[in-house]
């Protein structure tokens, strides 16, 4: 039986070994790298005096959806004062090829889907907005996406939708594609005539969140912002490959001096640490990559971040295991009250943490949330290798009966 343990252990360790050798070329071939890493386009587009803040804020969502519907690693789309919009895109060589994906204005269509034919665009909307329907019985309709048109838009809106009424209820010609830059953002029923210049569309939404950016969509097709180029260029990257090898570096001499000191003052439960650091570091880098992340400097920063908080909590927890034999347990009942006693600690810690990274990525520019989710997945993957594979290995271990001296447990 304390053979087994003992087997269980070794197979762990090199299963985790074998992982991270097959799989770190991979995540290599994979990473798609930010512009600070590996250069790009920048782009500053700016709009007549005057332009107003929902127009500017408008055309920055526009531009936003293009750019990720073209994949581009993830784009820095931000306002620059009040009438300036500036577009960093990163593994785009030419920018006269990024211009022609930016585009300048957003063309918004209304099609009649019995014919296929456009009979309005965005210049007959007057205006959009975003609303709850309170006296609504059915939940799918509660959250809706007001329209209201000009005169011309109203009389022309009122036409096609009677003309629409002639086909059955749930017949597909029955309704009207709203398109946002040839890309259909609505596929809206028709009931009933609509002639008095004002329409809503439902049945699709479940936020208000959702409704409000479609009304900003809306609102930025019916309120097209000229935007006057007055600076392209190509950008190099900011760190260059000798600087990267000059990171890498680092982190190998960082990584020596982290393996010496937990050696130094944990003995065995040091060596399982840096094992389960080495999983924990398969697992981050395999999250990243799975949900497509770019990596910029600050994902980076939260990396290396994540990695001091799982060290952190295998310290937390080693210390505990210490306390418990200078009491004068055994090992079996330190390591079972030691993994006990950190949990709250640990748990304490990482869910703070992970509350204002959550902050983070949903109000911080997008290389601020780069930095933000890093961290998250680091906090995932620092809980279950400190808890979880460390405590597995380190009971199998001691439950294998190989090592009885509490000295090499640092006590």
């Amino acid at each position: 039986m304390q053979g087994k343990r003992l087997a269980t252990v070794i197979v762990t360790v090199l299963i985790v070994a074998l992982l991270a050798v097959a799989l770190f070329p991979v995540y290599k071939d994979h990473a798609k790298l930010g512009l600070d890493l590996q250069g790009g386009v920048m782009v500053r587009l700016q709009a007549p005096e005057g332009t107003g803040e929902e127009e500017m804020n408008g055309a920055v969502k526009v531009i936003e959806n293009r750019i990720n519907a073209l994949g581009v690693s993830e784009p820095e789309v931000r306002l620059e004062g009040a009438n300036r919009i500036s577009v960093e895109l990163a593994g785009v060589d030419d920018p006269e090829e990024a211009v022609r994906l930016i585009g300048t204005t957003a063309q918004l269509l209304f099609v009649r889907m019995d014919t296929n034919e456009v009979f309005m665009d965005g210049t007959s909307l007057k205006k959009a907005n975003g609303y709850i329907d309170q006296e609504t019985l059915d939940p799918t309709k509660q959250f809706c996406v007001g329209l209201e048109f000009n005169s011309e838009g109203a009389q022309i809106f009122g036409q096609v939708t009677t003309e629409l009424c002639q086909y059955p209820q749930g017949d597909s010609r029955h309704s009207i594609a709203i398109l946002l830059d040839n890309q259909a953002i609505s596929i809206a029923g028709i009931n009933e005539p609509i002639t008095g210049g004002e329409a809503s569309i439902s049945g699709s939404y479940t936020s208000i969140d959702e409704v409000n950016e479609m009304a900003t969509l809306l609102n930025s097709g019916a309120l097209p912002v000229d935007l006057e180029i007055i600076e392209k260029r190509t950008v190099g990257a900011q760190l260059g490959e000798d600087a990267i090898a000059q990171s890498a570096r680092a982190a190998l001499i960082g990584a020596i001096v982290l393996m010496i000191f937990m050696i130094v003052i944990y003995r065995v439960p040091g060596l399982i640490a840096l094992v389960a650091l080495l999983l924990y570091t398969v697992l981050l880098a395999g999250g990243m990559i799975l949900i497509d992340m770019t990596i910029t400097l600050p994902a980076i920063a939260g990396f290396l971040l994540s990695i001091g908080m799982g060290v952190d909590a295998n310290v937390i927890i080693y210390e505990r295991i210490k306390e418990e034999l200078r009491a004068g347990k055994t090992l079996r009942v330190a390591v079972e009250s030691g993994f006990k006693k950190a949990f709250a600690t640990i748990l304490d810690s990482n869910v703070t943490t992970l509350i204002a990274s959550i902050v983070l990525i949903a109000l911080g520019i997008s290389s601020i949330r780069g930095f933000a989710i890093t961290l998250s997945l680091g906090i995932l993957a620092s809980m279950f290798t400190a808890i979880t594979f460390t405590r597995f290995v380190l009971k199998n271990l001691v439950a294998s009966n190989i090592i009885k001296n509490t000295k090499l447990f640092g006590a």
